[in-house]
């Protein structure tokens, strides 16, 4: 499932219960970054996983939301073997 900015992607896992992983950019459109998705996706569903990726690993914060310590950050670019073995990492809880 994909969506457009934060809003679609909360209305997305509002109307599916059976998300896992929630797979973000840092930097999104339209106002809500990636870090605030992860926050109220959380809320709603506590047992939901996020793994962030972003191009801009160099600084410390990413607008509004600042990315923690032990996140699950994948920095962009990646190939799609290295986004495999990433997302099976969060899922299984290895961390990053």
């Amino acid at each position: 499932m994909t969506a457009e900015d934060g809003r679609a992607a909360l209305a997305v896992l509002e109307k599916s219960r059976e998300v896992e992983l929630l797979f973000t950019d840092v930097v999104l459109p339209h106002g809500m970054n990636g870090v605030a998705l992860a926050q109220q996706a959380a809320s709603r569903h506590p047992a939901l996983k996020v793994l962030y990726t972003s191009g801009y690993t160099d600084r410390a914060d990413f607008g509004q939301g600042v990315l923690q310590d032990g996140i699950n950050l994948l920095r962009k670019p990646y190939a799609k073997a290295v986004l495999a073995q990433q997302i099976r990492r969060t899922l299984d809880g290895s961390g990053p």
